[in-house]
């Protein structure tokens, strides 16, 4: 039990992030759920209220504003986090070919800075209180180069590398740090991203329920597991994916601009 410690998680209106903080208020946290859509963070509180405090932050954390936002909300109603899941992603953008440079600079405030900010300043309250959790939702695209020109593997790859310095940099203070690496995971994302079509053409098995991803993660930052790859498929994969003489094999060739 959580003895009334709170958790905040972001990207909580769907997914993912509604399943953190099904699984988060089972073990008894308080909750502080961030998302964009009210409505949606509205629904998912009145279905865990249960005599539990649940609070509700509309963010969007593609602004850079909205991190230092979230903050004075907390601080204003004093209340203290000790759980923190940084889930909020999108599927992004192509870097060379979308010539929009706001939408990739939006991809990256979203992406990479604001879990950075969240870090910054929410973890140092946990190191003074000596009790803390973070979960870093990567993904196992994180863990390889694909000639694919999306910048969301390099972003996820961005939250592997913070995870395991900032794990490194606590050890022995009581504050865990993981990054939750999923494969493909049953979930909106595909949908909102226009990814249906390659959801169908890839076989069930290696599909995960969201469920399981997450509490896989909540068990792995409580191991003090820095890195963790969800599915006993991906942690299979990994090492080779890791490996100089297999990762070749993971490297789609380059493609041609579009305008040519």
């Amino acid at each position: 039990m959580s003895h009334n410690k709170t958790a905040l998680i972001t990207g909580a209106s769907a997914g993912l992030g509604s399943e953190f903080a099904r699984q988060l208020a089972a073990q008894g946290y308080n909750l502080v759920l961030v998302a964009r859509r009210r409505e949606r963070l509205q629904a998912l509180a009145d279905e865990l209220a249960d005599g539990r405090s649940i609070e509700i932050i509309t963010a969007d954390l593609s602004r850079a504003e909205a991190p230092a936002e979230i903050a004075a909300a907390l601080a204003a109603k004093g209340i203290h986090i000790d759980y923190l899941v940084n889930n909020a992603g999108i599927a992004g953008g192509h870097l060379l070919e979308d010539r929009d440079w706001q939408q990739h600079r939006d991809f990256c405030q979203l992406m990479m800075l604001a879990v950075l900010e969240l870090c910054h300043l929410l973890i140092p309250a946990m190191r003074e209180r000596g009790f803390g959790r973070v979960i870093n939702v990567a993904s196992v695209a994180g863990r390889v180069p694909r000639a694919d020109g999306g910048l969301y593997g390099p972003s996820k790859a961005y939250l592997v590398a913070l995870s395991e310095n900032l794990s490194l940099e606590l050890k022995g203070s009581g504050v865990e740090v993981c990054a939750l690496c999923p494969g493909f995971t049953h979930t909106e994302f595909h949908a909102v991203a226009g990814l249906d079509d390659m959801k169908r053409s890839l076989p069930g098995w290696m599909w995960y329920d969201a469920g399981v991803v997450v509490r896989e993660g909540l068990r792995a930052v409580e191991k003090g597991k820095p890195v963790y790859l969800s599915g006993r498929l991906y942690r299979w994969l990994d090492p080779l994916m890791q490996s100089l003489l297999t990762r070749r094999l993971f490297r789609a060739p380059g493609r041609p601009a579009r305008n040519q």
